[in-house]
Order: structure tokens, then sequence, then C-alpha cells
């Protein structure tokens, strides 16, 4: 949620405080997808060296001391490069700290058995706060705007409080960590200060190159207003994905969750094309999303070999943020005030990757899970 809750707010405390334009806007947002990917290659040697939580308390620290920036009103932090310097900070906090959680300290406090659905359970927890995050972060602007004159140009303080409660939300990450207690684990022998190891699996490219062009497609829906009720609707959605998951795809054939995922995503964006206004979009988009995601997930699981299904985490992981990122990043720096040419070029995204699964994708999956 620290990280989501920016979506909406940060373009505005960008552009009122600091002055950047659309395309300085777009690269700000963007340039946290390369963030993500910085630190990846020292995971495996940080979690060995030091003690895994500890790596994912500093981690989640450093991310809200990056929340406090809008805080000081100092002209020369606003500066278009130290920007995207700041943004690269807390993408490669937020990716560290997400690559520690989900590829390491989840595996080491389950059984063996139980790890595929505590993996499938954290992810869905994750994904709820793709809606919850924009939903908290518009509802602190609106409240604030009740009292301050949101209209101002010399001063947007209406985004301070998401900022201010996105550090909240570090520190409660923090504490909920604390009260954990993991089980010590012997480094290996030979520690590589750099490695893929808990960072990215190489054999599951084409998995990341089409999960990749899905994400960026909800990304660049995301970066045009959208109100608090439509974040809701897409909660709604994702609550529909988990009952399908149980009740409807549970004994389909394999290709089927995401297939009807990504056509229940085209769906929703040729509602949008027609009728931007139509209130079955926001709960088709959800319903869609949450169906390819979870799926998703599982197939990065069973590609892994032994000893993989950390490195299998971080991947999906990054192949889910990034793509987010990119779009997000793309929406505003190309499309600002192109609704249309937006919509469209989301929903080519999504017929490549629909195209791409069912004709290679899937295919070369089969021949090459381990699981």
């Amino acid at each position: 949620m620290a990280v989501t809750m920016l979506i909406p707010a940060l373009p505005v405390w960008l552009q009122t405080m600091a002055r950047l334009d659309n395309h300085q806007t777009g690269l700000a947002m963007g340039i946290f997808a390369l963030g993500l990917f910085l630190p990846g290659a020292f995971c495996s040697y940080l979690v060995q060296r030091f003690r895994r939580n500890v790596v994912f308390i500093l981690s989640v620290l450093l991310l809200a001391a990056t929340m406090t920036l809008p805080f000081y009103q100092l002209p020369f932090l606003y500066a278009f490069p130290l920007i995207l310097i700041w943004r690269m900070v807390q993408g490669a906090a937020f990716g560290l700290a997400q690559m520690v959680l989900t590829s390491t300290l989840i595996i080491d406090t389950c059984e063996s058995h139980q790890r595929t659905e505590a993996n499938h359970s954290a992810t869905w927890f994750g994904r709820f706060a793709l809606s919850i995050g924009p939903m908290v972060s518009l509802l602190l602007m609106h409240l604030s705007s009740l009292t301050i004159p949101y209209s101002d140009p010399s001063l947007s303080l209406s985004t301070l409080n998401v900022f201010f409660v996105a550090m909240i939300c570090c520190f409660v990450a923090v504490i909920l960590i604390l009260s954990i207690h993991f089980p010590f684990r012997i480094p290996e022998d030979r520690m590589h200060m750099m490695s893929l190891d808990r960072f990215f699996l190489i054999s599951g490219w084409p998995l990341f190159v089409n999960l990749v062009l899905i994400t960026a497609a909800i990304g660049l829906l995301m970066s045009f207003p959208v109100t608090v009720d439509a974040y809701g609707m897409v909660m709604l959605g994702f609550l529909l994905a988990l009952l399908a998951q149980r009740f409807v795809f549970q004994d389909a054939e394999l290709k089927s969750e995401v297939v009807a995922g990504l056509l229940l995503i085209g769906a929703s964006l040729i509602i949008l094309l027609a009728s931007r206004y139509s209130p079955l979009t926001t709960p088709i988009l959800g319903l869609g999303l949450g169906l390819v995601g979870a799926r998703f997930l599982l197939f990065f699981i069973k590609l892994s070999r032994h000893c993989q299904r950390g490195t299998s985490q971080s991947t999906f992981m990054l192949g889910w943020e990034s793509g987010l990122a990119i779009g997000i990043g793309l929406g505003y720096y190309a499309f600002r005030g192109h609704t249309m040419e937006m919509l469209l070029t989301a929903f080519s995204l999504i017929v490549m990757a629909l195209l791409l699964y069912v004709s290679l994708v899937h295919k070369w999956f089969l021949k090459h899970k381990n699981r």
C-alpha cells in the first residue's frame, strides 16, 4: 500500500510542487521500474551475509525515509535529476524488500508442502493493495481538499497526508515482521557478491515478457484520473476472481484461466472504448487481472527447479511491478489528454499478450515446467 498510494498522489505533487511537465512526470513514474532491478543481483548475498529479516526491515525503513522528501520545502531537492534518483531509490528499496519477503521470509516460515499456498496467499494480499492503496490515497486527498485550497498552485498540501500515511504503512510492515521468529539459516560455503539467485529466473523469460505486456496495459489505465468507486469495483473483481479460482477453474484446462482473464481484460477495454463510464468495466477488469496474476504466479513456481522457488517469486514480482510502473510512466509521458489513443494502446498490448500466450508461451511452458 505504501507504494500503490503514490500512484494517484505523486504525479499531483510532481506537477504542482516540483513543477514537472507531463513528459518529466512520466519519466519519474516509469524510472521506478529500473530501481526495482538495481539491488536484485545482491539480494542472495545480503540475505546470507546478514539476518534476512533485518535486510527486509532496513529496506522498508529506507522506503519510509524516501516518503519524507515532500515535507522538505527546499527548492534544490525538486531538481529533475534528483527527482529521478529519488524515484530509483524508492524502487530499489521496494524491490529489495519484496524480493526478500517473497523469496526468503515467506518460504522460511512455512513447511515445504505449504509454500505454494503461502506464496499464493501473500501475492493476493499484494494484489489487493493495488486497489486499496489508491483508494486510501484518493480519499485522503479529497478530505484534505475540503479544508485546504487544493487549487493553490504554490502548495499541494493535500498530497502530504498521503506520504505520511504511506510512511505509517512502512512502519506497520516493520512491526509485523518484528513479531515473527525466523529460523537461523546456515549460509552457503561460497557466497557470491552478485548472482541471479533470488533475483531473476533466466529460464522464465517468455513468461516474464508476457506478464510485462499485461501489467503495462493495466499501468496505462492507472495513469489516468480514476475515481475511488472505480478502485473499489476493481477490488470486487479481485474477490470474484478468488471465487472463480475455487469454483470455476479448479478442474478446468490449464490455459483456460489465463485465456479467460485476458479476454475479460480485453472486454473491459472494449467497453471503455465504447462508453467510458460504464459500471461494468472495473469489476470485469479486476476479475480478469486477478485470474491472470494468480495463474502466472503458479506458472513461475512450476517452472522453477529445486531451490529456485524464491528466484521464481522474485521474477514474478519484477514482471508485475515493473510492467505497472512502465505503463503508468508511459501514460503520463505519451498519452496525457489522449484517452482514446491510450485505450487503443492498452487494448493492443492485451491482444499481443493473448496471441503470444496462446501461440507460443503456453506450449513452451508445458515443455519446460519442472513440477
